[in-house]
């Protein structure tokens, strides 16, 4: 091998390290905002009865969330001492508040956009709105009135502007909220392109809509999902998340913009289909430029509800620029 060739392999191997140290910089920079996602997140029946015996459903995970600048969850029931359990429902979920302890300081908002939320009537779900709000917690995709359930969260971290938009899509849109009622966010197409695109409007630098939708059971998404997806993206959203499913879904990338169809679930018991009891911690690097990196930490959920991290199983991975998903395994 000549000189002039070692020397330009030389060159070129310098010129990868300063990629690779400039790409990690970016990810981890002072400018840069981590955030976390996950699924339903469901404390009635088996997670329910752990807290009640003074366990915690969430401890697994504690350090993950921990690690991030600002977490958010599904919160797949009211939590509330009031109301009835509608009878046109197979399965209705109301958790004690005694579950605000395991939630506390683990979760800075949650979403109550789901099919879930109003399982216990209006009254239940206004009780669980002054819950989260009493514990420091933002409720998204709901509120006392339809402009209230649409009002975008704001989270404002390092000088970045991020807004959170939530929507369910999955029956019964009884639970939808009014110009004068409380309930919740439903997916109207003209709605959400309309709340995204003011959103932008407003300053947001990233937008991202939290999306309950899809069929059961079902680990692709389907035709509905990918078509309001790439239609999100189009108005304006940097990045889409969902859930409801109960199993995790498929991952794209949609003009450059990452699509994470169904997160799964989180904290829920009840399910022998063994897709059901595995769900995934969403991180995302984020700064002005939009979506720095991302990576998914897997949750093998027990038989009481209760996710314990994987940190040895391949999870859907990537960086800026990317155009494929990749696989990745470790914390």
């Amino acid at each position: 091998m000549t000189r002039v060739v070692r020397w330009r392999l030389l060159l070129g191997v310098l010129g990868m390290l300063g990629m690779l140290v400039a790409a990690s910089a970016c990810a981890t920079g002072p400018e840069a905002v981590h955030l976390v996602f996950v699924g339903d997140i469901m404390l009635d029946d088996g997670p329910g009865r752990l807290i009640r015996r003074g366990g915690d459903p969430l401890a697994p995970f504690a350090a993950q969330l921990q690690n991030a600048d600002y977490r958010i969850g599904n919160l797949e029931c009211p939590i509330a001492t009031v109301g009835q359990p509608l009878d046109n429902k197979i399965f209705s979920f109301r958790a004690d508040p005694a579950v605000l302890r395991v939630l506390r300081g683990r979760f800075d908002a949650l979403a109550v956009a789901n099919n879930h939320s109003g399982d216990y009537g209006q009254a239940a779900f206004l009780e669980t709105l002054e819950h989260l709000a009493g514990q420091g917690i933002a409720a998204i995709g709901g509120g006392r009135q339809l402009a209230e359930a649409h009002r975008p969260l704001w989270i404002e971290r390092r000088g970045l502007r991020i807004a959170v938009l939530a929507y369910n899509e999955f029956k019964p849109r009884s639970f939808e909220a009014g110009a004068d009622w409380p309930g919740i966010a439903w997916s109207e197409d003209s709605e959400v392109i309309s709340d995204i695109r003011a959103a932008r409007v407003a300053g947001a630098d990233v937008v991202i809509p939290f999306m309950h939708w899809g069929w059961e059971r079902e680990r692709r998404a389907s035709e509905r999902q990918r078509q309001l997806a790439h239609l999100m993206i189009d108005a304006g959203a940097d990045l889409v998340v969902g859930g409801h499913p109960h199993v995790t879904q498929d991952v794209e990338y949609y003009q450059g913009k990452l699509i994470v169809y169904s997160l799964g679930n989180f904290v829920f018991d009840g399910f022998d289909l063994p897709a059901a009891r595995t769900g995934w911690l969403l991180r995302l690097t984020l700064d002005r430029s939009g979506l720095v990196a991302w990576d998914i930490l897997a949750a093998q959920i027990d038989e009481e509800g209760t996710p314990h991290p994987q940190q040895d199983i391949a999870t859907p991975c990537g960086r800026a620029g990317d155009s494929l998903v990749r696989e990745c395994v470790g914390p």
